[in-house]
């Protein structure tokens, strides 16, 4: 074991604490660096959310299924660990909002619900004119007094209007986050938005001044991007290049308490290890557990979590009477559905299903309908048919179903987030010097958004042991 001076020590291996891991035994090696590193992981397996499952030729993502291509950080370690070939781009399709009982193609040009061209939203079945009518305030409204933060939902009801919010913005938002986009941080989660109204008045406006244009003779590229394998490789790519040693499976970290200049942690196998600095890259509940003596921490005790809940199921393409030419659909909020979206993924996809076959990924759990992740499989799974059926005719009982339960696992940035999160990062400085956070209820949840929180744990690591 390290000496507690040249100790650095993870907490977490999802894909922030494997990212930190990696990246800092690079910087060790560059530069010949007197540290070592050692990531600690309560469960038996890396990855935290990405899982992914091979079962009879179909490739099944359990958690998320790609990663924002414009994001470059999750691309870029793909391609440091050798995994370049192995990224793909979403197929191009059309997908759908359903409201009011029917499927409606998304406008295109939106960009995260927000229209960029005028054209698309006009004779958008969506809307009603009424609707069309108040979204086209954003073009006239004055930009709002300058505020701290604000829900996702009074920013953009203020310049759309309610009917863009509930059919378009709220089911693409508050899928990504499962949350309630009213009590969801908007300087949190879409900073760039008020930052858009606040220089250009008008949101429009501001996304068509601001966003890239691609050339005209040039392919449109997907928004996202996945791996053959699936994303689990990428996880088994990073553990792969980690020395060996580094990692400690199925070991639960119980208490950590500052020394003089260094950290003991006690492990839930009696064995305490001594570390110089730590890297919490563990959900804000298990931060604030283990560093319960401090009460700056409370704040993470009281911020909530949300529980999701997917199910994939594998058919014949015969068995979808009823064939819908699109990637999936996302559910308005104001519909009698309990799920939340449907992902068509041998068309979104196609590299994950065998011919001849189609694999649909379902989610529930809306913020206030969170038993639902608590049903039976087979509930769940008479929940989802039928209301997939209310636009598609399924005529069998899927041939295998993977049903997927992540409990208190989507972090909820609630409006006042990003100063809490300040405020606690400053008493840490304090009080934990040399202890960083990095991981989904932190600062962003997407993958690439975990990335970037473990490479900048490195940098923030190696600057306080220089010191």
């Amino acid at each position: 074991m390290a000496n507690h001076e040249q100790q650095i020590v993870i907490v977490g291996g999802g894909i922030a604490g494997i990212t930190a891991a990696y990246y800092l035994q690079q910087e060790i090696k560059t530069n010949n660096l007197p540290y070592q590193v050692l990531l600690i992981e309560a469960t038996n397996e890396l990855g935290g959310k990405i899982n992914t499952l091979h079962q009879d030729g179909f490739t099944i993502e359990r958690g998320p299924d790609s990663f924002l291509a414009r994001k470059k950080s999750a691309s870029r370690l793909a391609i440091n660990v050798g995994l370049e070939d192995e990224l793909v781009t979403v197929s191009s399709g059309q997908s759908f909002i359903l409201a009011n009982g029917s499927l409606h193609k998304m406008p295109q040009g939106s960009f995260m619900g927000i229209p960029t061209r005028v054209k698309p939203f006009l004779f958008s079945s969506l809307f009603s004119v009424r609707g069309k009518l108040r979204a086209a305030g954003d073009f006239v409204l004055p930009k709002s007094e300058p505020k701290d933060d604000q829900s996702l939902g009074e920013f953009f009801r203020r310049r759309l209007g309610d009917e863009v919010v509930e059919n378009l913005i709220e089911p693409l938002l508050s899928g990504i986050y499962a949350g309630d986009i009213d009590r969801l941080s908007l300087m949190s989660t879409f900073p760039n938005f008020y930052h858009l109204e606040q220089k250009y008045r008008s949101l429009v406006k501001g996304l068509n001044y601001t966003m890239p244009k691609s050339p005209s003779n040039k392919p449109k590229q997907g928004m996202f991007l996945t791996l053959k394998r699936g994303l689990q490789s990428l996880v088994e790519a990073v553990e792969d290049k980690l020395d060996e040693g580094t990692v400690i499976k199925g070991t639960a970290v119980s208490h950590i308490e500052k020394k003089d200049d260094y950290y003991d942690l006690l492990l839930d196998s009696g064995q305490v290890v001594k570390a110089r600095t730590v890297i919490m890259a563990a959900p804000h509940f298990v931060t604030q557990k283990l560093f319960s003596q401090y009460d700056f921490m409370k704040s993470f005790k009281e911020m909530p979590a949300t529980s999701v809940a997917n199910v994939a199921m594998a058919f014949d393409e015969s068995d979808i009477e009823r064939d819908i030419e699109g990637t999936g659909f996302v559910i308005s909020r104001n519909s009698d559905h309990r799920i939340t979206a449907c992902t068509w993924t041998h068309k979104k996809w196609p590299h994950t299903t065998p011919k001849g076959k189609a694999l649909l990924r379902c989610y529930v759990g809306r913020p206030n309908d969170q038993e639902v992740v608590q049903l039976s499989d087979d509930e769940i799974e008479e929940i989802v048919l039928k209301d997939l059926n209310k636009t598609m005719n399924i005529k069998a009982k899927p041939q295998f179903k993977v049903v997927t339960r992540w409990e208190n696992a989507m972090p909820q940035y609630t409006v006042g987030h990003k100063d809490r999160l300040a405020e606690i990062k400053g008493q840490m400085n304090s009080y934990l010097p040399g202890v960083f956070l990095a991981g989904s209820s932190f600062e962003g949840i997407g993958i690439p958004d975990c990335i970037d929180q473990g490479e900048e744990a490195v940098k923030l690591v190696l600057d306080y042991l220089k010191n």
